[in-house]
């Protein structure tokens, strides 16, 4: 923070007598104290020197509690945007705010706007008015029957720099023109000081990325001349030398070792030193989440390389989760789950997880391994035992899997993901055939090839507000039913969005999906399309949406289209989204736009830190015999 220094007169002591104190003696008058100092030494029921009844009326008038109002007067020569900022600081720090709408005495409001009145000239000081003087008064106002307390500003004039002065930024050589650029502070400006605290951290901040691990800058010095109304700069610098990265150093290795914290970094030895590569590396490790706290040091070597020591404290490395949940569509729902984030060593997370409800129960493990030989590489894998009773079909299905991908997470939103795995599966599947709808019976064995490619144009992961995102997804597959055939499945999802005002912003999807290669009948009830639901065309029951068997039961279809369109309007912490929503499953290989099923709605959002929490009710359009009139869906994070 910039010293700011003044020339000031020495201050007059007042003369002091000569004479001897004598502690017995009778005390003084005092006649600043509006009360006689009483003698206690009367017992007829009063003190000598009572207050007159006037002065006993005034004194109890100072001590009653009254309320008061604030005004600021004087600024109107300021810059608007200027007053804005001054009365923004003013009113988080002023105790005459905090206490505007509770009674208090006359002391202590005048106390309070002596107070208001010192912040505002210090406030009117960093803005670069050294000689703004602010004079507090306070009046009673019979007609509302409270106190008004005015600050009469007089901001002065705009005190400029005459010089800037940074001894020893010379030492950085070439790199010193770009120092004293991303310092920004010239002669001439404002001696402001915002702009000179927003210029220091710029600095400190290129000094570290431009190689020089072991700078000293020092704090602003500001010496101001109130006869010319100029102020002097200086901040001393001290760059040190360049650097280059050196390796990593690591005492503690219980998490994972240094080739580890390598391949996280950014940054590769010998490559120029960069203070954001370590802040970068700090958050790459907190996001492991198997630490709790991280400190990373350069340490000099005595060449013209700097190791990284790298210090960290574990976090607990085991979570127990449960959920419960109930939806209309699909029953109840309990899942529990037990992970340990480090069990193969180094990031590899093992989760154990069981799900049973009404209509899934499920038994299964997942390996997912983080930065797997490169930085936000993933490989997964996974093994589970599924029943699932729908009213498409019924699956008991055993599968296994294992896949890359680059993932993308909220502190490091990827502009490009994708994925590429193996899944083999063994599934028993009833459904029903024929106008009878009768009941059938059938075991499929499918080894898939599933990849994703996806772009990711938008500013915020679980709530865009401009941008677009474009995905699509390939899985040639393999069936064993009755003889070997073959399919794929393809899906391209594409939505956007558009703000048309600060609190508005108008959001769109759409959704085409395609099986070829394979009639509906051959393919597995469960590796069909099928649409409706929270994350589908809202206001229709999950996957009712499309073609049905005599039962009214749905029978999924190998085509897709979907098309949502929604006005997100936010008002602080909350926002209210009308939506709608349309679509269609079909059994023709190529996606239509015909016969569409139409649903619309209104939804609340709760803006988190994290995210927000989504409650829509939607309700079907053209509603059909068995669809429900009302549907209502729950989840963290926009619809899309």
């Amino acid at each position: 923070m910039a010293r700011a220094q003044e020339q000031t007169p020495a201050a007059q002591s007042p003369s002091a007598g000569t004479g001897t104190l004598d502690p017995s003696s009778p005390l003084d008058e005092m006649p600043d104290i509006g009360v006689d100092w009483p003698d206690l030494s009367r017992d007829d029921g009063q003190t000598a020197g009572a207050p007159v009844p006037e002065r006993a009326q005034q004194a109890t008038e100072i001590a009653a509690e009254q309320r008061y109002s604030l005004a600021v007067e004087g600024l109107d020569d300021l810059a608007p945007d200027d007053v804005m900022r001054l009365r923004q600081r003013f009113d988080a720090l002023s105790t005459l705010k905090a206490g505007e709408n509770k009674p208090a005495n006359v002391a202590q409001i005048d106390r309070r706007a002596r107070e208001d009145a010192e912040l505002m000239a210090q406030l009117l000081r960093a803005d670069g008015y050294y000689s703004a003087s602010v004079e507090p008064v306070v009046a009673a106002d019979a007609a509302r029957q409270q106190i008004i307390v005015t600050l009469d500003v007089r901001p002065g004039d705009v005190y400029t720099l005459q010089t800037v002065d940074l001894p020893g930024l010379d030492a950085a050589g070439e790199k010193s023109e770009g120092l004293r650029d991303a310092f920004g502070v010239k002669p001439g400006a404002p001696a402001d000081a915002d702009d000179i605290v927003k210029g220091e951290d710029a600095l400190r901040a290129r000094i570290g990325a431009d190689g020089f691990p072991f700078a000293q800058v020092s704090e602003p010095e500001l010496i101001v001349d109130h006869e010319t109304r100029t102020a002097r700069l200086k901040m001393d610098v001290e760059p040190g030398e360049a650097k280059r990265f050196g390796t990593i150093r690591m005492a503690d290795r219980r998490i994972f070792g240094p080739r580890h914290v390598m391949r996280i970094a950014r940054f590769e030895t010998g490559q120029p030193y960069d203070a954001r590569m370590i802040e970068d590396l700090r958050r790459a490790l907190i996001a492991t989440g198997l630490v709790s706290s991280v400190r990373i040091e350069a340490v000099p070597t005595g060449e013209d390389v700097v190791d990284i020591a790298v210090a960290v404290e574990p976090a607990p490395p085991r979570t127990v989760a449960a959920e419960a949940g109930y939806g209309t569509g699909q029953g109840i729902r309990a899942e529990l789950s037990w992970q340990h984030r480090n069990l193969i060593r180094p990031e590899g997370a093992v989760t154990f997880r069981g799900v049973a409800g009404t209509q899934e129960q499920l038994i299964g493990a997942s390996l997912r391994r983080s930065n797997f030989r490169a930085r936000d590489q993933v490989l997964t894998a996974q093994a589970s035992l599924a029943n699932i009773n729908r009213d498409a079909y019924d699956a008991r299905t055993f599968s296994v899997g294992a896949g890359i991908e680059r993932q993308t997470n909220i502190i490091w939103q990827k502009t490009w993901t994708w994925s590429a795995g193996v899944e083999l599966l063994a599934s028993d599947e009833r459904d029903t055939v024929g106008q009878e709808a009768a009941p059938r019976r059938r075991t499929f064995l499918i080894g898939a090839l599933p990849g994703m490619l996806a772009y990711d144009g938008t500013d915020d992961l679980l709530n865009p507000q401009r941008g677009f995102r474009l995905s699509g997804r390939l899985s040639p597959e393999l069936s064993l039913q009755s003889g070997v055939f073959g399919y794929a499945r393809a899906q391209i999802d594409a939505s956007a969005y558009q703000p048309v005002s600060e609190r508005v912003v108008v959001a769109g999807r759409v959704r085409l999906g395609t099986i070829l290669g394979a009639g509906r009948d051959r393919i597995a009830p469960s590796r069909r399309f099928y649409a409706g639901g929270g994350g589908s065309v809202r206001g229709y029951g999950y996957q009712d949406i499309g073609p049905v068997d005599p039962n009214g039961d749905p029978i999924g279809g190998r085509s897709l289209t979907e098309f949502s369109l929604e006005a997100r309007v936010r008002v602080g912490d909350f926002g209210i989204v009308p939506f709608v929503d349309a679509g269609n499953i079909y059994t023709s290989p190529l996606p239509r736009a015909n016969d569409l099923r139409y649903g619309a709605g209104i939804g609340a959002r709760y803006y988190t830190s994290f995210g927000p929490i989504r409650v829509d009710v939607g309700t079907p359009l053209n509603r059909r015999s068995g669809d429900p009139r009302i549907a209502v869906y729950v989840s963290l994070g926009q619809a899309f």
